[in-house]
């Protein structure tokens, strides 16, 4: 079983570790999606512990969290996110969704309209 510290009510299973963590990325993007119908933000995830697992989502879902992390924090909707960037209600819905392969560009283009940056690291 895996759990996350900064997501208590998220938890994933599998017949070993591997295949645990393997579940892990889906269980973590339902509990954001959980978030986003709640209108709460995502944790920003805590350091690792020593002997912790860490879970990597792909960069497109992490960069999805940072916009709808933004978007609550500057008190956005999707209809305003519509208007600023000029496009549909619904391609904003798309731009939102943890589980629609967005294009990373769009996704900075979002971010940038909030006054932020997206930054991508390597460890």
């Amino acid at each position: 079983m895996v759990s996350f510290p900064d997501i208590p009510f998220a938890h994933s299973v599998g017949d070993d570790e591997m295949e645990a963590l393997l579940n892990a990325e889906a269980a973590l993007v339902t509990a954001f999606e959980i978030c986003e119908e709640k209108r709460e933000a995502i944790p920003i995830p805590s350091a690792v512990k020593k002997g912790q697992a860490l879970v990597t989502l792909p960069v497109i879902v992490a960069a999805k969290v940072a916009l709808y992390n933004a978007m609550l924090s500057e008190s956005k909707r999707k209809a305003d996110m519509a208007r600023m960037l000029n496009i549909a209600p619904t391609l904003v819905d798309r731009l939102l969704s943890f589980r629609h392969k967005s294009r990373i560009e769009q996704i900075e283009t979002a971010l940038a309209v909030l006054g932020k940056r997206l930054v991508v690291g390597i460890m």
